[in-house]
């Protein structure tokens, strides 16, 4: 099903004019691409946000409708702010149905691995999503792969994993997506026995003065306590 969403052309720019919009419940946008010059929008804040929420999110192909024309546009970018999550803009890509487009999807893992089920290992993500290239009709919400198999030490790259048709991996071959790792143990020590250093931090040693002021007082006891030779 054709997604559809109305927009207007932006008359009023700047800040001001920005936050008048999206009090009312719109979010300024703008519209560029190939053979076009780039177009400020107004867009129903409500209809972008149904669009992000959907499985394939910026990804997703949809047809905006300005004036009298309709273009095929991919979210190409948003502006959120970092304190309250309000959509503060929205960059609109138009893109030709026939021609091949570059974007980055998700990777999905399947099934739970030896590694981890019989031999005590951990999972560790180590790359979520990968670039890929293809015709706009044939992005993928998702590559799948399935890890089952894995055991501790080995992993999963991008050179196995399977691509739909007329879907080209853009990502380094050798790019680690999931690897299964040994969780590290910390050494036990003995009951009642302190790790190095901790042993050495609880004896400081003397200062050098103490040392010379009992050395002194030593030896003065030492010649107080002697007995004249008898003459």
């Amino acid at each position: 099903m054709s997604i559809v969403v109305k927009s207007e052309k932006r008359r009023g720019l700047g800040t001001n004019a920005s936050r008048r919009l999206r009090a009312q419940g719109f979010v300024p946008a703008v519209l560029y691409g190939e053979s076009m010059e780039t177009t400020p929008l107004v867009l129903s804040k409500r209809d972008v946000v149904q669009i992000l929420r959907l499985e394939s999110g910026e990804n997703t192909i949809f047809k905006v409708a300005v004036e009298a024309d309709a273009f095929d546009v991919m979210i190409k970018e948003t502006q959120v702010d970092p304190a309250t999550d309000e959509l503060l803009h929205v960059d609109l890509l138009r893109i030709s149905m026939d021609k091949p487009i570059r974007v980055t999807v998700p990777v999905v893992h399947r099934g739970e691995p030896v590694g981890v089920k019989t031999e005590g290992g951990f999972v560790d993500f180590v790359t979520r999503e990968v670039e890929i290239e293809c015709l706009p009709r044939d992005i993928p919400e998702s590559l799948g792969i399935d890890i089952a198999e894995l055991h501790i030490g080995q992993s999963f790259k991008v050179q196995a994993l399977p691509a739909p048709a007329g879907v080209k991996v853009l990502t380094d071959p050798n790019t680690v997506l999931v690897l299964i790792s040994m969780p590290h143990k910390e050494e036990e020590a003995f009951p009642g026995e302190k790790p190095e250093g901790e042993a050495a931090a609880e004896e400081p040693k003397e200062p050098e003065v103490i040392k010379k002021e009992r050395a002194e007082k030593g030896e003065a006891e030492e010649k107080g306590g002697k007995k004249e030779p008898e003459k």
